[in-house]
């Protein structure tokens, strides 16, 4: 079969590999679309690990199943979490499933961009979801991302009439305007430095959108009638634009950090600020089945429209332009790729 092999942003290689065999408990998909991801383009945290097959945002199609195997059959369409928890340590007892070291320790084989992939029976037990005949298959890439969106903001605990701030337009700061909106927000402030990403933000819904390299907390009081606001998400790592959002957050309000720095940043906490006027800040990472499946339902309901990110849809052969497009991310949003 063929699969896109990444060693980095402007070096993935379409590469011929043997067809997975599944055993007792697995299953076989066919993969008819994967989304690519900016966590596939963050190098410092890709390339140490290259080469590898890459692709965690999966619509497919069930081609095989092993013995004892009976939630899904040949011919389902469904959706496949590559990263799943047990279910039953003390941290997904406590509604922390995203870190559950088998979570941390479970993959499918190989990534999603390749033509067929081997869902490892864990994997199958707790990570394959059905998808509704109404969601396409483009559309249905977006089951992953959105249900780390809809994490966050459960953890932070949106509610209707707050006002909440979007550091960076990025396809998933587009999804929490999207889904942030959807919940009945009073007020979504986006910010970016791209013209393109910012363009997207008003079409997404938000109702004051904010070059981030303005005084981004001043504008925000300018366009919220004087107040910071009740959350702040910030999608980026860039340590300036996290600095923005802690400035940008009211007295009593939450942040919520949605995405990760290098390594080896440090950030500068304004502490007293934050300790004075009880801030709460919190972070999320990925999703869970409960998360996953309110995605598939928020899609599958067309509680918020998706298939306005796609951008680009293209065959595997040019893998290598996808990421290209998303790791330069100054002209495109969601980027799809049909093995």
């Amino acid at each position: 079969m063929r699969a896109a092999m990444y060693y980095a942003n402007d070096d993935v290689r379409i590469v011929d590999l043997p067809k997975p065999k599944i055993g007792p408990g697995e299953v076989l998909v066919k993969v008819h679309s994967s989304g690519i991801c900016g966590s596939d383009v963050m190098e410092w945290y890709r390339k140490p690990k290259a080469p590898l097959v890459l692709g965690h945002e999966i619509a497919a199609e069930v081609v095989e199943v092993g013995a004892g195997v009976d939630q899904v059959k040949v011919g389902s369409r469904v959706f496949v979490s590559h990263h799943v928890p047990c279910g039953a340590c003390r941290y997904c007892l406590a509604g922390h499933e995203t870190v559950c070291e088998t979570l941390r320790t479970t993959n499918f084989d190989p990534g999603g961009f390749a033509e067929f992939v081997r869902v490892p029976a864990i994997n199958v037990k707790h990570g394959v979801f059905p998808l509704p005949t109404g969601l396409p298959d483009d559309e249905a890439v977006f089951v992953e991302p959105l249900a780390c969106v809809v994490r966050g903001q459960r953890l932070a605990g949106f509610r209707p009439g707050a006002t909440v701030v979007i550091i960076g337009s990025g396809v998933a700061g587009l999804l929490h305007i999207k889904l942030a909106k959807s919940v009945g927000t009073t007020r979504v402030i986006a910010t970016d430095i791209v013209d393109y990403r910012k363009e997207a933000a008003h079409k997404a819904g938000a109702d004051v959108v904010i070059d981030g390299r303005q005084n981004v907390p001043a504008k925000v009081r300018s366009g919220n009638d004087g107040h910071a606001a009740d959350f702040v998400v910030t999608c980026t790592g860039d340590r300036e634009a996290i600095a923005q959002g802690l400035a940008s957050v009211d007295r009593g309000g939450t942040v919520l950090f949605f995405a990760p720095c290098e390594p080896t940043a440090k950030i500068e906490l304004p502490f007293n600020d934050l300790w004075r006027e009880e801030v709460t800040m919190t972070s999320s990472y990925a999703g869970s089945p409960r998360d996953i499946q309110e995605s598939i339902a928020i899609l599958s309901k067309k509680r918020i429209a998706v298939a306005d990110l796609i951008t680009h849809v293209l065959p595997l052969a040019e893998a290598g332009k996808g990421f290209r497009l998303v790791a330069h991310a100054r002209n495109s949003l969601k980027v799809v790729l049909r093995p």
